[in-house]
């Protein structure tokens, strides 16, 4: 980790966990100086290794504040976040064992994606959920209403995949024992809630004359607002809808998987070792030096002491389940993946479909996706390696699981 302090272009220290500011691309510096140029921002800014630009805050950014909320330094995909199951199956039956459609892989892969909505996809009916049953979105903050998402909105997009990087994936560990990984977030619920409070922050900042240029994105809602205490109630919903999101996703995978396990391997002595559901794009009242303050994490996980985190890498490589240590500096944050160093349009630019289908083959990864044209977007060579973020960040966290791809159902 090092420090960037000049006093004469910053108000707070930003403190970066790569190896030097060469590792640092020009955007996410100036977007990490504009954080730290807010006259509400606290303490300091930290930014994890996976850092990259982002909109109006870098992705792998944290920023604390007592006195406002940023909308977006939360981010549009409110409560984006992974899920993760463990298991005592040995992986290798989804290379090895044959069915109808390939693999034992192949069909678990084709049966996803029949039934988990991918991208834009929602279901055509309400699902169930007792958690969407039981809450009432009238009780929340109400002006302009007709531009926030409804409840109905919510039942027909729980249980269903973003696209871009999120992802389903089957994965080995290195005993050799299956896990299930999901990536996923608020979907458009979150999105619309994230668009309207931030263009309220935009205009309650135009009418209070703020002195923070509009250029820099970062409009914020003073937490003795109304509007403040709106975010927040809808930006919690959010969150939990994400939760439940992931939630309702892991149980139909699992499902899935587990009846093909018996069916096809005769293997019925399923046992959960580990579950983890944790968001990396959220606000939290956290107590941090001393003072009680809102802790934003964008594209950051949670780090306390002994708490559990799951860390991607890029699709078809390793991801981590690790264990925080909980490091003041950090405000106990982490990494939320292997983090990106070039945009998707770009990598669909250098890298061809044929070659990241190559690889995945070369790597015996099953990959499951609807449109192929745009599979580059993901390529492991546009993102960092993950191995290096791990170095990075060894005060942070410490790994407690290592997995490597053998399916992977993308939106």
């Amino acid at each position: 980790m090092f420090v960037l302090f000049n006093e004469g272009e910053q108000l707070l220290p930003i403190k970066v966990w790569l190896p030097s500011a060469a590792h640092l691309d020009e955007d996410c510096l100036r977007q990490a100086k504009n954080l730290a140029n807010l006259p509400f921002a606290f303490r300091h800014i930290a930014l994890m290794p996976d850092t990259h630009s982002g909109y109006g805050m870098p992705i792998g950014g944290v920023m604390a504040s007592s006195e406002a909320i940023v909308p977006n330094a939360v981010g549009v995909d409110i409560g984006c976040g992974m899920g993760f199951v463990h298991t005592n199956v040995p992986a290798r039956l989804c290379r090895e064992v044959k069915t109808p459609q390939g693999t034992l892989a192949h069909t678990l892969v084709g049966q996803i994606m029949r039934d988990v909505p991918q991208g834009f996809e929602h279901h055509s009916r309400p699902q169930k959920s007792e958690f969407l049953d039981r809450c009432s979105l009238r009780q929340l903050y109400h002006y302009g209403r007709d531009k926030l998402p409804t409840i109905e909105e919510a039942y027909v997009q729980l249980g269903t995949l973003g696209g871009g990087n999120h992802f389903i994936e089957l994965q080995e560990d290195e005993d050799g024992s299956l896990g299930i990984m999901v990536h996923t977030g608020s979907r458009n619920f979150g999105y619309k809630v994230a668009n309207y409070f931030n263009n309220l922050a935009k205009e309650l900042n135009r009418k209070m004359g703020s002195k923070i240029p509009p250029s820099f994105d970062l409009a914020y809602l003073p937490l003795d607002t109304k509007e403040a205490r709106g975010y927040i109630g809808w930006m919690n919903f959010a969150l939990e809808f994400a939760r439940h999101n992931r939630q309702q996703i892991m149980d139909r995978v699992k499902e899935i998987v587990f009846s093909g396990l018996e069916r096809y391997a005769g293997w019925k002595d399923i046992q959960i070792l580990q579950e983890v559901n944790a968001h990396h794009n959220y606000a939290a009242r956290e107590r941090h030096f001393g003072e009680e303050v809102w802790v934003h994490r964008k594209g950051a996980i949670r780090a306390g002491q002994g708490e559990l985190g799951i860390i991607p890498g890029a699709m078809g490589s390793y991801s981590y389940i690790v264990e925080g240590l909980g490091n003041p500096e950090s405000f106990h944050s982490a990494s939320h993946g292997a983090g990106r160093v070039m945009g998707r349009k770009e990598a669909m630019r250098q890298f061809a479909v044929e070659e990241v289908l190559a690889d995945f083959e070369a790597k015996e990864v099953v990959l499951g996706k609807k449109r192929k044209r745009d599979t580059a977007e993901e390529y492991f060579k546009a993102y960092k390696n993950i191995e290096d973020v791990m170095a990075d960040q060894a005060d942070l966290v410490k790994p407690r699981l290592k997995v490597r791809t053998v399916a992977v159902v993308k939106g």
